[in-house]
């Protein structure tokens, strides 16, 4: 069976959307499939070209049994709607022109960015294949959420293209299950979506003992480490936890802020890190993937937070998974179908987004030590139930269905 992958992202770029595609593929590819991904060049969060790689036309590469074709794109810094849509859009057109000469028995393209599943909707009509939607994030109506796009007749018009992808490709794959509820709310038939949710590669994440020497490169040794790592961006309100780190830092001088990533809030938080006089927050650039075990073995606890709006209640941070894998509790500012999987394993503990008393009371229970070993135990639980490999398997059977008929 040839499958053919539609994917802004892939590595070595550390984003959740990359690591998802690249793992299942993967997987896919031991099970004998052959597996076609066609992306740009590496190049997110911060908009340029990885160091090693070259924005030409085209290019092929393989990687782990995976043939990789990227393409051309218009790569721009993370910074303002309109240039990033138009690199979305050179992908959608590049992306195409190479599908249109890939032999495929099924097409699978991921959104977001949506016009990725535009060029899958695309190809299958031209190339009479069918296809499969990923939707990893209900867009346009994620962009409106975050306020980066105001409600207008642009939006209404994405939003109709949305609704026909729906319509036209064979199957969708969400990957939560508040996601599903959504789209047959939309009118979108039940038998048609999958649910497929992120998980973790077991064999890559696994409890390990802090690494001393980063403890000491980082001047952390003694404190206990707060960590997020991940995307710095406006869904994810970390100007909210700096305002609280500036509050515990006479309260509760042991506790650390780790923050890893990049993002399109990045210059604004450490502009308001520097404004607070923060002593007890590090900020640190994005870290290869290869690093990233070595930074979340250091941590006491795993930080994940959104911004309050019920849209955020739909969805499930992989971060939740990596960090499970190794142990490290988590504590939580999402509510809805995250907090229920964090709660039902019991891996962590949860508080109101934005909500700063909430936010120092959870974690002042979290650092009792009976709470935050059951948490730790509950981690296991978590990750045993989310293994990457078992929901690769589980997509390729959807892929399969598809294929036959």
């Amino acid at each position: 069976m040839k499958i053919l992958f539609l994917t802004d992202n892939f590595p070595p770029e550390v984003n959740a959307p990359a690591t998802r595609t690249f793992e299942h593929c993967r997987e896919w590819v031991r099970a004998g499939a052959e597996v076609t991904v066609i992306t740009g060049e590496p190049n997110f969060p911060q908009g340029k070209v990885y160091e090693g790689y070259k924005n030409s036309l085209y290019k092929t590469e393989e990687v782990e049994g995976i043939k990789v074709v990227r393409v051309w794109t218009y790569i721009v810094p993370n910074s303002g709607v309109f240039k990033r849509t138009l690199d979305y859009i050179s992908f959608s057109v590049t992306g195409f022109l190479a599908g249109l000469f890939k032999k495929a028995d099924v097409i699978v393209a991921t959104s977001p960015q949506f016009f990725t599943a535009l060029c899958g909707r695309t190809l299958h009509f031209w190339k009479r294949t069918p296809w499969i939607m990923e939707v990893r994030d209900l867009w346009p109506e994620s962009i409106k959420t975050v306020g980066a796009i105001k409600d207008s007749k642009l939006i209404q018009y994405w939003e109709w293209h949305e609704r026909r992808c729906y319509r036209s490709a064979q199957k969708i794959v969400v990957v939560t299950d508040s996601f599903k509820r959504k789209l047959v709310e939309r009118g979108v038939p039940e038998e048609k979506i999958a649910v497929v949710k992120n998980g973790v590669n077991k064999e890559l994440f696994q409890p390990v003992a802090k690494d001393e020497a980063l403890l000491d490169e980082l001047g952390l040794r003694g404190k206990k480490v707060i960590g997020y790592i991940g995307t710095h961006g406006m869904a994810h309100k970390l100007d909210f936890i700096l305002q609280c780190a500036k509050e515990m830092e006479t309260e509760l001088p042991d506790y650390h802020f780790l923050f890893i990533g990049s993002g399109g809030r990045k210059a604004d938080l450490l502009k308001l890190k520097d404004e607070l006089q923060l002593k007890n927050v590090t900020m640190l650039d994005p870290v290869a993937k290869k690093e990233v075990k070595r930074y979340i073995s250091i941590l006491d606890v795993c930080l994940i937070n959104l911004r309050k709006d019920p849209l955020f209640t739909t969805v499930i941070p992989s971060k939740i998974f990596e960090n499970a894998a190794m142990g490290i509790p988590i504590l939580m500012g999402v509510q809805g179908e995250a907090q229920e999987i964090v709660e039902s394993h019991g891996a962590g503990l949860c508080f109101e987004p934005e909500n700063a008393a909430d936010f120092k009371a959870k974690l002042a229970q979290l650092a009792q030590p009976d709470v935050y070993e059951a948490c730790r135990q509950g981690c296991f639980r978590l990750a045993n139930d989310f293994d990457r490999k078992e929901l690769a398997a589980r997509m390729l059977e959807v892929i399969r269905e598809v294929a036959g008929k």
